[in-house]
């Protein structure tokens, strides 16, 4: 670097430090230094801000660990397991039904893998994993509604729903799982938070939803210090409702489709009923 440029950096450097140093207290003063206000109070103060500063984050974040528990049609739920929030969207959860059975849930893009109990697997000729792929698969309901439950799940889906929907307001302060959160939350039409959703998946939730009675529904979001969610809630009314934990953000994950000759297909069984082979 030139000697001119060096002493023009060092100039302009101690020009600023100057300046800082004029306006700040003098020697002797008794004026105490503006206190800057904490990230909970920013949470909580600058509501839109806060939730895009939580997108920006959230979405940098390569995996994160969830819990969901809550009630589906009547029936309680219960999820464990991890997203990959990657390029293409990767999930394998442990779902656990009613009765406590626990099946494997893996998601790749579109495309399902459910692993079946081995007294099931009569149909899948043995094979323990049955593939549905919902962009292949169109109309069938378990499939939308699992496509639903992992969408839900998706925290950065969860954030830009709340900037989207007008009416959010701030609850207050609350700790969750031991972390210092602030509470988000909104009350919204069914037909506001349709538009938020998957196109390819919000003709079937709409039917679920009015076939249920449901004309609202609500919308709950903590978020931490580190701009991060901690807890999601949905309310759907008689519906049903969930709420999301999450936790160790970041965490490396492997999540891969079951090998081919492990797996059926639903698409072809269903070709082979409806032909009658």
């Amino acid at each position: 670097m030139a000697l001119w440029k060096k002493t023009a950096v060092v100039a302009v450097a101690a020009l600023t430090a100057l300046a800082g140093t004029a306006c700040g207290p003098q020697p002797g003063s008794t004026e105490a230094p503006e206190k800057q206000p904490g990230v909970l109070e920013l949470l909580a103060s600058d509501l839109k801000g806060s939730l895009q500063k939580t997108v920006e984050t959230t979405t940098k974040t390569d995996s994160v660990t969830l819990t969901m528990t809550g009630t589906m049609g009547g029936q309680k739920i219960s999820m464990q397991g991890v997203l990959d929030l990657g390029d293409t969207p990767k999930a394998e959860m442990k779902m656990t039904d009613p009765e406590g059975t626990t099946v494997t849930v893996r998601m790749i893009g579109a495309v399902f893998f459910v692993e079946i109990p081995a007294e099931g697997r009569a149909n899948t000729g043995g094979k323990p994993w049955m593939k549905m792929d919902l962009s292949a698969v169109a109309g069938n309901k378990a499939g939308a509604e699992l496509g639903k439950q992992f969408d839900d799940m998706d925290p950065v889906k969860q954030i830009k729903t709340l900037l989207a929907i007008e009416g959010t307001t701030v609850v207050g302060q609350e700790t969750v799982n031991g972390a210092p959160t602030v509470h988000y939350t909104v009350t919204t039409p069914v037909e506001t938070y349709l538009a938020q959703i998957d196109s390819k998946r919000r003709t079937e939730t709409e039917q679920a939803l009015a076939a249920q009675g449901v004309k609202e529904l609500k919308i709950d979001l903590w978020v931490d210090e580190q701009y991060r969610p901690r807890r999601a809630g949905l309310g759907m009314g008689k519906m049903g409702d969930m709420v999301i934990d999450y936790t160790d953000y970041g965490k490396a994950v492997t999540i891969e489709a079951p090998p081919a000759a492990e797996t059926a297909d639903l698409a072809e069984m269903l070709k082979g009923l409806s032909t009658g082979t």
